[in-house]
């Protein structure tokens, strides 16, 4: 496959720069124009230093006829300005707006809370609100790809699992959330300039951020619940960043007697991982299947933890491979096998302690991937090994037939 010709416009925002600099770096993109109103004819190194290394068109003022010259049209402007560009389209563009254009399925939800009349709602329907963690390959459908705003991506990846598998009430969620100052636009300076803005927290749009609907539509609709929440976001004295810390009460009992293919659980993990993979230049495989009993997120994780961290070792044009076998009539075993460099014979007993160090220096893996593994497998009544040899490195998961 051929590399995806891109337009950007909006190149010399924050979001924008960001975007250039990260697609600069992508082996199947090549950027065909960068558009802006107030910068035309200049050179986006002008704007980020870091670009300097790279041959990128000039800024230009934004023609339709540049459509049928890309693939692919990112949108990082300010809200409304998107809606035109999309009737634009041809049959062959897909459009990702980084604003908030096709955010919200209802309109008079969006000119609530953005004060703009929608002018492109025929193009809401042929949009998808992404997150690609929940969305998966459904995203390849839509013309249109709208990307969540920064507080819902970090509120709604963790909530929506825990919702959908039951495990938390969904009527007592509190979410405490802090952005750096840069979310705001260049325009912050101004707009905070009677606020300590470098040196104080201050919480702000209590009760009335327009994240709040936005985190509420995807949260129902994903889940198919009416949910409840309090969201309070903080302004922080910090550049760039988002934390958000996410109080919940766990429901009290974890269920370990789901009947699991654990074929069909490795081929999900893998497809979760699928563009990590090709980025990485590495195959999956997945090779037979068995039945357990057990708890179907945990599972999923310790086979997340492991893949995750195979991926990120492996030589490129190698294949990590997930084989499961039915060792007798009451144990079963999933390995996953990487082709990188050997783990020194030493290291090997202390992989799965938490932040294991060596003089200093933590080996592969020995963060809190490979605890948490260790503990899925604890409260599955198996075990964890680890084996490596000659580049060749296998993690095997031994599961009862009951957990």
């Amino acid at each position: 496959m051929g590399k995806k010709n891109v337009l950007i416009c909006g190149a010399t925002g924050y979001i924008g720069l960001q975007l250039t600099k990260l697609l600069c770096t992508h082996k199947k993109i090549s950027i065909k124009y960068l558009c802006g109103s107030t910068s035309v004819g200049k050179k986006i190194d002008s704007f980020e230093q870091e670009l300097k290394k790279y041959k990128l068109p000039k800024i230009s003022k934004f023609k339709k006829e540049y459509l049928s010259n890309v693939d692919i049209i990112f949108t990082a402007l300010p809200n409304g300005e998107a809606q035109s560009i999309s009737k634009f389209l041809n049959k062959n563009n897909l459009l990702i707006d980084l604003a908030a254009d096709f955010r919200l399925n209802n309109k008079k939800d969006y000119e609530k809370w953005y004060k703009i009349k929608h002018k492109a709602l025929n193009e809401i329907k042929k949009s998808i609100y992404s997150i690609p963690e929940i969305s998966g390959k459904l995203i390849k459908k839509f013309p249109i790809v709208s990307c969540p705003g920064c507080y819902p991506t970090s509120v709604l990846i963790p909530l929506i699992p825990l919702i959908k598998k039951n495990l938390i009430n969904n009527q007592t969620i509190i979410i405490d959330s802090k952005s750096g100052y840069s979310g705001a636009g260049r325009g912050v300076h101004k707009k905070y300039k009677d606020k300590n803005l470098y040196e104080s927290l201050s919480a702000y749009g209590l009760a009335n951020h327009r994240h709040n609907v936005e985190i509420q539509q995807e949260l129902d609709l994903q889940t198919g619940k009416k949910n409840k929440f309090h969201f309070t976001p903080h302004l922080t004295p910090m550049f760039r960043g988002i934390l958000s810390t996410i109080y919940i009460d766990l429901k009290p009992i974890y269920s370990f007697d789901e009947q699991l293919s654990l074929g069909s659980e490795a081929r999900r993990v893998c497809e979760y991982f699928e563009v990590l993979a090709e980025e990485a230049g590495v195959a999956t495989t997945v090779t037979g299947d068995a039945m357990i009993l057990g708890n179907r997120l945990m599972v999923q994780r310790a086979i997340s933890n492991l893949l995750s961290n195979a991926l990120r070792h492996s030589n490129t044009g190698s294949t990590v491979e997930l084989k499961i076998l039915e060792e007798d009539v009451d144990i079963v075993s999933l390995a996953v096998t990487n082709h990188g460099a050997t783990i020194e014979s030493d290291h090997l007993p202390h992989l799965f302690d938490r932040f294991y160090r060596v003089n200093g220096i933590q080996p592969r893996g020995a963060g809190l991937g490979l605890a948490i593994v260790r503990s899925v497998m604890n409260l599955h009544k198996g075990h964890v090994a680890v084996a490596s040899k000659d580049g060749r490195t296998t993690f095997e998961l031994t599961f009862p037939r009951q957990a």
